[in-house]
C-alpha cells in the first residue's frame, strides 16, 4: 500500500520552515517599508512644513494685557461720596500689522491714512477744545513699539463724546484695530471735603519711580494678569487714597489677545472686565468737616481785622483742627486750612501752574509739618503746644510726689531758676496771680511760675539729668512725640527740643514744664486731650469704620483700639481736670455744657535768611461734656495769638456741629429741631383750619 505525503515528518518540517521564512522576511520588508515611510515624513515635518506650522503654533499664543481697574469709593459717615470713580470712553488701537520704520514702512501709508481719518472724526464729533492733529495721532500709535508691545493697545484719546463713540461704533469695519473702551476717572467732592485726609491719585508709571510701595509693585512678576499693575493707572499717591491702596484698587480685567511671531495681534480678542475696589465709610462727617473748615477760614479774617492783645496779626495765614470721640477714637473731622480742590489731580498727574497754587496748602497739616509759603520768616505748621502741657506737667508733679493736691503756691509773675538765678520765666503779659492755693488753680491761671518752680525745677533736684529721661516717658504715654496710630501715610511724630544737649537739663524741664520744648501735631494734641478725657486711654484715632465690597457687603468693621493706658490716682485726675476751666467765655457764651479746656499761647523763636522773629502761636484742646465726655478737639492756629482768642473760637464751632449732627449728650439737635418744626407746622395747619372755620 502507498504511503501518504502528509504522513512524512520530514517533508512536514520542510515545509513549515519555508513558511516561517517566507512570513519573517514579509516582517522585516513591512518593518523596513514601515520606518523609511517615518523617516521620510519626519524629514519633511522638520525642512519642508516645519517654519509654516511653527508660524502657525506662534500665531495661537495668546498674550493678556491687563485693562485698568475700577477704584473704590469714599464715604463720608452719611454716605456721601467723598472721591469717587466715573466711567469714560477712551479709544484705542491695536495695531493688525507691522508699522515700523526697520521693516514695516510699507504699511506706514495705511496708518497715517488711518490717522487723518481718526482727526476727521474728533474734530468733527469732538469738543472744540479738544481739536488734535494726525501728527499726534501717529505717535499715540507708537508704531515703532518704542512704549508698548506690538499687542499692547495704544490710546489714542480718553473723555470721547457721545457723538464720538457713536460714530466709532457704527463704523468699527472702517476703523481696523480700534476698540472704544470705557474706563474711570478719579473725581472729588467739589465741596473740597478734608481733601488733605482723602489724599490724592497719580499715574503708576510716576508713582513707581518715587514710591518704595510701588517701585515693589514694578518689580513683582505675576501669572494672574489682575495682579499687573499698567503704566496709565491710577494709584494713590497720599492719604487715604494711598494707605487703602491695595482695598480701593479692585482687579485689572484683562484683554486676550493671540499674537503672531512678530509680535503682533492676530485674531479676535477676548475681553474679561475688571472689578470694581471696594469702597472706605469713614467717620469724618461732611457737615461737621465743612463747618470746621469754615470756622477756621472765618478765625483767620477775624483776627486779620481785629486786634488781639492790642495787636492784629496778619500773618495767621493757616489753621489746623482735630475733632475725636473720645471713647472710640472715631476721627470726625480733620481739617487743615487753606485747602484746596483736589481734582486738579484727577487726570494722574498735575501742570506747573496747578501745583505752583497749592504747593503750600496740599499737605495735611494735621499730621505733619511743613511751611506756610509766606515770605519771611514763620513757622511751621507744627508748632509748640505752649500751656496745653500744663495738665500733664501737674500730673507728673503729683505722680512724682514733688507736691500734693493740697499745695499752695504764691505767683509773683516771675521765677528764677540756673546758677545764681541767672535765667527768669515770666507769666504770660508779665501777670502775677498771687496766692494760688492749689495746683488746680496752678492750671486755671496758666500759671509758668508755678510749671518752673514746682515742676521742672524740682523734678532736676530729685532726679537731676535723668529727669529729662523720666519726662520724655511721660510724654511719650500721653501720646507726645510718638505716632498716633491714625491710618494715614507719613505721619510726623513731632519735634523733642528737651533731649537737646547744648542746653543744660535744667533748663530744658524748665521750659517743657510750661510747654516750650516740644512741637507736636495737632492729631496728637486731639489724642492727648482725649486721654485725658478718659482719665488714661490712648485711643488709636480712626478715619475709617468700615469696608464693604462693591455689592455693600461689610469686609472689615474697625473697632476701637487702646494703644496704651496709664494709671493714676482718682485725686490726681480730679485734681488736673479741676484746673482746665480756663476763662473762654468770649467763644463759649451760652455753650450749654460744662467742658474741660485748656489754652495755650506757644511763644516762639523762628530763626531764617538772617533773621530771628518771636511769634505767638494759638493752641487749644477742650473736652465735653466734662462728664461722661464725648467729644476731644484740638485747634492750632500759627501766629494767631493768645489760644484763647485765635483757637478757642474755633473748636466752639465744632463742638456746635457735633452737637447738632450727633448730641454731646447723645441726642442729635437736628432731630430736635425737626421735631419742634413738625410741631409748629401742624400747630400753624390747626390754627389755619380753625380761622376758616
Amino acid at each position: 500500500m502507498k504511503k501518504s505525503y502528509q504522513d512524512d515528518p520530514q517533508k512536514q518540517e520542510a515545509s513549515r520552515q519555508r513558511h516561517f521564512n517566507i512570513r519573517l522576511n514579509v516582517f522585516f520588508f513591512s518593518a523596513f517599508v514601515i520606518f523609511t515611510v517615518i523617516i521620510v515624513r519626519l524629514a519633511i515635518l522638520q525642512f519642508v512644513d516645519g517654519p509654516s506650522l511653527e508660524a502657525e503654533e506662534s500665531s495661537q499664543t495668546v498674550k493678556k494685557v491687563p485693562l485698568t481697574p475700577i477704584r473704590g469709593s469714599i464715604l463720608d459717615a452719611t454716605g456721601v461720596k467723598l472721591a469717587y470713580s466715573e466711567p469714560e470712553q477712551s479709544l484705542y488701537i491695536t495695531l493688525l500689522k507691522d508699522y515700523s520704520s526697520t521693516t514695516g514702512m510699507s504699511n506706514r501709508p495705511e496708518a497715517v491714512k488711518l490717522a487723518q481719518k481718526i482727526v476727521d472724526v474728533f474734530n468733527k464729533y469732538g469738543e472744540a477744545k479738544d481739536k488734535t492733529t494726525a501728527d499726534e495721532i501717529i505717535d499715540a500709535m507708537d508704531l515703532d513699539s518704542k512704549l508698548s508691545s506690538g499687542f499692547a493697545p495704544r490710546r489714542l484719546k480718553e473723555g470721547l463724546t457721545d457723538k464720538e463713540v457713536a460714530y466709532f461704533m457704527e463704523h468699527k469695519t472702517e476703523f481696523p484695530g480700534v476698540d472704544v473702551i470705557e474706563e474711570s476717572v478719579r473725581k472729588y467732592d467739589t465741596d473740597t471735603v478734608a481733601v488733605q485726609a482723602i489724599g490724592y491719585i497719580k499715574k503708576f508709571k510716576g508713582a513707581s519711580t518715587s514710591l518704595d510701595k510701588y517701585k515693589e509693585l514694578r518689580n513683582l512678576v505675576s501669572d494672574d494678569p489682575g495682579e499687573q499693575y499698567t503704566d496709565n493707572e491710577d494709584v494713590g499717591f497720599d492719604g487715604l487714597e494711598y494707605e487703602y491702596q491695595d482695598e480701593l484698587r479692585g482687579k485689572n480685567g484683562y484683554k486676550s489677545i493671540p499674537v503672531d511671531p512678530r509680535n503682533m495681534a492676530d485674531g479676535v480678542a477676548e475681553i474679561t472686565p475688571p472689578e470694581k475696589g471696594d469702597d472706605l465709610h469713614l467717620n469724618i462727617n461732611k457737615n461737621i468737616q465743612l463747618k470746621t473748615e469754615q470756622a477756621i477760614m472765618d478765625q483767620l479774617d477775624w483776627l486779620h481785622t481785629h486786634p488781639v492783645s492790642g495787636k492784629y496779626h496778619p500773618n495767621a495765614q493757616t489753621g489746623f483742627a482735630v475733632a475725636m470721640e473720645v471713647d472710640t477714637g472715631k476721627v470726625v473731622a480733620m481739617a487743615s486750612m487753606p485747602d484746596y480742590d483736589p481734582n486738579v489731580w484727577s487726570s494722574g498727574g498735575i501742570s506747573p501752574s496747578d501745583y505752583e497754587a497749592i504747593q503750600n496748602v496740599y499737605l495735611n497739616g494735621t499730621i505733619r509739618s511743613f511751611q506756610s509759603g509766606q515770605s519771611g520768616v514763620h513757622p511751621e505748621s507744627v508748632v509748640l503746644m505752649g500751656s496745653t502741657i500744663k495738665p500733664l506737667s501737674v500730673m507728673i508733679g503729683l505722680n512724682e510726689g514733688l507736691f500734693t493736691t493740697s499745695t499752695s503756691y504764691n505767683d509773683t509773675g516771675v521765677a528764677y531758676f540756673g546758677k545764681n538765678n541767672s535765667a527768669s520765666v515770666h507769666n504770660s503779659q508779665g501777670h502775677a496771680y498771687g496766692y494760688l492755693s492749689s495746683p488746680a488753680d496752678a492750671i486755671r491761671h496758666s500759671s509758668n511760675t508755678f510749671m518752673v518752680d514746682m515742676v521742672g525745677e524740682k523734678l532736676w533736684k530729685k532726679l537731676g539729668d535723668d529727669g529729662i529721661t523720666l519726662w520724655d516717658k511721660y510724654m511719650k504715654e500721653f501720646g507726645l512725640g510718638v505716632l498716633t496710630g491714625v491710618d494715614l501715610p507719613n505721619e510726623y511724630k513731632g519735634y523733642r527740643e528737651y533731649v537737646n544737649e547744648k542746653e543744660t537739663s535744667l533748663s530744658r524741664l524748665a521750659y517743657a514744664s510750661f510747654g516750650q520744648q516740644g512741637k507736636y501735631t495737632t492729631m496728637q494734641l486731639a489724642q492727648y486731650a482725649g486721654m485725658l478725657a478718659t482719665r488714661g486711654k490712648r485711643m488709636q484715632p480712626q478715619l475709617v469704620d468700615k469696608i464693604t465690597d462693591s455689592n455693600g457687603n461689610v469686609v472689615k468693621q474697625f473697632t476701637p483700639k487702646v494703644l496704651n493706658q496709664v494709671t493714676f490716682k482718682d485725686s490726681y485726675w480730679n485734681e488736673i481736670l479741676e484746673g482746665m476751666a480756663t476763662d473762654v467765655h468770649e467763644a463759649f457764651d451760652g455753650f450749654p455744657y460744662d467742658f474741660a479746656r485748656k489754652t495755650g499761647t506757644s511763644t516762639q523763636t523762628i530763626y531764617g535768611n538772617g533773621q530771628k522773629v518771636d511769634v505767638d502761636n494759638g493752641v487749644f484742646i477742650a473736652f465735653a461734656p466734662r462728664e461722661n465726655p464725648k467729644l476731644a478737639v484740638a485747634v492750632v492756629i500759627p501766629e494767631g495769638g493768645f489760644g484763647a482768642y485765635s483757637a478757642a473760637p474755633v473748636a466752639r464751632k465744632i463742638f456746635d456741629a457735633y452737637d447738632y449732627e450727633y448730641g454731646l449728650d447723645g441726642v442729635p439737635k437736628k432731630t430736635l429741631q425737626t421735631q419742634t418744626q413738625t410741631t409748629t407746622d401742624a400747630t400753624a395747619q390747626d390754627n389755619s383750619q380753625s380761622g376758616n372755620n
